[in-house]
């Protein structure tokens, strides 16, 4: 049996908890910046799409290479590294004069962030071997993550009443400072006894599949032509089949697309694709319904969706006590159908009530995938390879979310036109009384419509995960229920 985790490592995942909190507070807490920070420094509708997404470009398209270079040279050196880097590109972004300098700051902040969610969640299994409280401690990793993501424009948006945009930025500083001068007392170092080289044609080839893919997605939701969004997604497609090709022949792949042999390997990674497909419409969907058609200012909109966030937070943080009680799999299943329901909501919402109860039983049931799927991918590899586990988390995650915003996006936008066929998009773009109401009608729609979506992705999801349990588990279930009768 293996040891039980003492005080070290506990105070040790209070140090893990903070890279968290901040790469997930980073990806939201810019939007309700964007204005003031245009203003100050002049910058286009272009310049702010890049300033926006190419933080997420870079998380993702490093993702996978620093989970497995986490493995190879050391997950806590990795770790630190990537905090001080975080740390020191933040004030520099915090400080950018032109559009340009914040556009570059926050790529590098995306390679430093693709540093730390592999990083932390690879020391985690290093630490808690003991299988229950390695579940709480993954528990307490995707609870703050998920509670900074809700956090982050309510904080935002107290920062900007009180300070410059540059705020939200510095932020950053006094939290890596104390994992920096933490980390090296409480964090052991772990790394593959036999790491082999790291083969750069390979982080190259992944690289550029996942940017040009992301790409091509982001693209298609500007509605400026299809020819390169779709040329885009087409080339990262072909480079990711032959990366995946390269990755059966190596003995010691970047990517170990081996494990997609493990049925519930599998099924908890499309689970976490598509309910990141589910959550971003959803979220895409239920933001500007907020803003555009109920008329809410940016920091109400933000507090009344933070109900989305704090749900899977909620959910996460019950999931060990589900996982007591039920098998992964029936729990994460069961999650899932509440998460169905959830959105089943949305389909009849037209009003606050219902759209803001909507979200938060829809992401409540999401917290056993995220926590307990998330603990069954990086628990079914060997610690050596833990990191690289974690990589294809978050890669699968941040791919449903782009997904998402593509799809449920482009989705609704052709049921809001069926039904409101003028030359705006918003409600709030229609001054006469009457188009006014048929543009809110429209749009109510378009969300509605959505919630079918989102009901239709979850339920088959739980169908998924119930029916590639493992054998094993399946007979036991069935022997308890026959000696329970």
């Amino acid at each position: 049996m293996d040891k039980p985790a003492g005080r070290r490592e506990w105070l040790g995942l209070l140090v893990l908890v903070l890279p968290t909190l901040l790469v997930a507070m980073d990806m939201t807490s810019l939007f309700l910046a964007l204005p003031q920070l245009s203003a100050e420094l002049g910058a286009s509708s272009t310049e702010q799409l890049w300033i926006t997404d190419s933080y997420g470009f870079l998380v993702a398209g490093f993702v996978i290479t620093m989970g497995t270079l986490g493995d190879r040279i050391g997950r806590r050196k990795l770790l630190l590294v990537g905090g001080g880097a975080f740390a020191a590109v933040s004030v520099v972004a915090a400080f950018s004069t032109s559009p340009e300098m914040l556009i570059v700051a926050r790529g590098v902040l995306g390679i430093a962030g693709a540093t730390l969610m592999p990083s932390t969640l690879a020391l985690i299994t290093t630490m808690f071997r003991d299988e229950r409280q390695r579940g709480k401690a993954i528990s307490i990793w995707a609870t703050c993550q998920f509670a900074g993501g809700s956090l982050g424009p309510v904080l935002a948006g107290f920062l900007l009443q009180h300070f410059a945009w540059g705020s939200i930025f510095l932020i950053a500083v006094p939290a890596m400072t104390v994992l920096l001068l933490a980390g090296p007392i409480l964090l052991p170092e772990f790394r593959t006894p036999a790491p082999g080289r790291l083969d750069f044609g390979d982080v190259a080839l992944s690289l550029a599949a996942v940017l040009l893919f992301v790409f091509g997605l982001k693209q298609l939701t500007t509605g400026a032509g299809l020819l390169v969004p779709l040329g885009a997604i087409l080339a990262g497609t072909v480079l990711g089949v032959v990366f995946a090709r390269r990755q059966l022949t190596r003995p010691e792949p970047l990517l170990d697309l081996r494990l997609f042999r493990n049925r519930p390997f599998t099924a908890v990674l499309v689970a976490l694709v598509f309910a990141g497909v589910a959550m971003a419409g959803v979220g895409l969907l239920v933001t500007q319904y907020l803003q555009d058609v109920l008329g809410y200012s940016p920091l109400v909109s933000a507090l009344l969706f933070a109900p989305m966030g704090f749900g899977v937070a909620a959910g996460t943080a019950i999931a060990p006590a589900l996982a007591r009680r039920l098998a992964p799999a029936t729990a994460i299943a069961g999650g899932l159908v509440v998460s169905a329901a959830g959105s089943l909501l949305l389909v009849f919402a037209d009003g606050v009530p219902l759209v803001v109860a909507g979200i938060a039983v829809l992401t409540l049931g999401t917290g056993p995938l995220f926590a307990l799927g998330i603990g069954l991918v990086v628990g079914s590899v060997p610690p050596e390879r833990a990191g690289s586990a974690a990589s294809m988390a978050d890669t699968g995650n941040y791919l449903g979310g782009s997904l998402g915003l593509v799809f449920i996006g482009l989705t609704a936008a052709a049921v809001y036109h069926g039904v409101f066929p003028a030359g705006t998009t918003l409600a709030a773009d229609v001054t006469h009384p009457e188009l006014a109401a048929q543009a809110k009608e429209a749009f109510t729609g378009a969300l509605n419509v959505t919630g079918v979506i989102a009901t239709v992705l979850f339920a088959g999801l739980a169908l998924l995960v119930t029916r590639m349990r493992p054998s094993a588990e399946r007979a036991e279930e069935l022997q308890d229920a026959q000696q329970a009768r």
